[in-house]
């Protein structure tokens, strides 16, 4: 084919490449390899010709064009962790806060009705847990329950179950946040019973070393999906001069935000469980350092840092 035949039959397409980009990344990929072709063609029999450097560049505008769009997808989602998540966290933190007094304070309250009534922790934690738990504490080895099954179902199980837990209690704020409220309740009892059992038969700080190594994220993420779920219910309740239904889209949206920031600490929540707390007899420091980092990284992350970010995306 002549030069002067190939350009005719090209130009038209090379030019709407050229002033009319594509902005769908299919789409740029497809007119890149268009491109691509017609270059080699042009190498092949037009090597010296003008029209090959045109199309070399043209092609090679697309591809940065290509290149930037995977960049920034890269880079939105670090963004993501870096700063949105961190300022939504930030924007409501007194929820937060909201959501851990009510937790800890179910929990206190269970402690004491604990003291108070035998049958009580039985009736929260089951008979069938009870007992197997006072078997394994006769063995001598009173968190057994750890070693029941392999490493990696039980880190599948447990981050499924963790997962399934939190979205529960952000699901049920559509119930007026009066369904996160009381999940944060169930929870907090539960803990709260867990809790003065262990201190009654004389292993308190023994299964604050031991459970909590894996708590400390677990629980954390139940008060902040807690959180997450009063901010959907609130938007619903609340929704000031917005309109209720274009309140709740940003309810919904920014407690969705901040369940997807707590995946994975779900995930790391799970590893230990699975494959750390078993080992219940591990150095004092260890489990100390375990729980010091885990506790640094839910005050730093969810608390500290959002604090900080704020402040300096604060007009001067």
């Amino acid at each position: 084919m002549r030069e002067g035949l190939f350009i005719k039959k090209n130009i038209d397409k090379w030019k709407q490449y050229q002033y009319e980009p594509a902005t769908d990344p299919d789409e740029m990929a497809g007119q890149f390899t268009d491109l691509v072709n017609d270059l080699g063609y042009s190498k092949t029999f037009y090597p010296q010709s003008k029209v090959t450097i045109y199309l070399n560049g043209l092609a090679s505008r697309i591809y940065l064009g290509i290149y930037r769009n995977k960049k920034e997808e890269s880079s939105r989602i670090l963004r993501f962790w870096k700063r949105e998540l961190p300022l939504v966290v930030r924007k409501y933190h007194r929820e937060i806060l909201y959501a851990f007094i009510i937790f800890t304070l179910f929990a206190l309250m269970a402690a004491f009705s604990a003291a108070h009534d035998e049958t009580f922790v039985r009736g929260v934690l089951t008979d069938r847990y009870v007992d197997m738990t006072e078997e394994n504490i006769a063995k001598g080895d009173p968190f057994g329950v750890y070693k029941n099954q392999d490493q990696l179902s039980m880190f599948i199980w447990i981050a499924r179950n963790n997962i399934e837990v939190s979205f529960m209690v952000f699901i049920c704020g559509f119930a007026l946040s009066i369904g996160s409220i009381w999940q944060l309740f169930m929870n907090g009892v539960m803990v709260g019973a867990f809790q003065y059992y262990f201190f009654s038969k004389g292993l308190g700080w023994q299964s604050i070393l031991v459970i909590w190594i894996n708590g400390t994220l677990e629980i954390s993420s139940i008060i902040i999906a807690g959180a997450a779920g009063m901010v959907l219910g609130n938007s619903i309740l609340f929704p000031g001069t917005r309109k209720r239904l274009d309140s709740l889209k940003r309810g919904g949206k920014d407690g969705l935000k901040m369940m997807i920031g707590l995946m994975p600490v779900f995930i790391v929540a799970a590893f230990l469980e699975g494959f750390v707390t078993r080992y219940s007899k591990m150095p004092l420091v260890l489990s100390i350092s375990i729980l010091a980092v885990s506790l640094f990284f839910v005050i730093w992350y969810f608390v500290v840092y959002p604090i900080q970010l704020e402040k300096k995306s604060r007009p001067v």
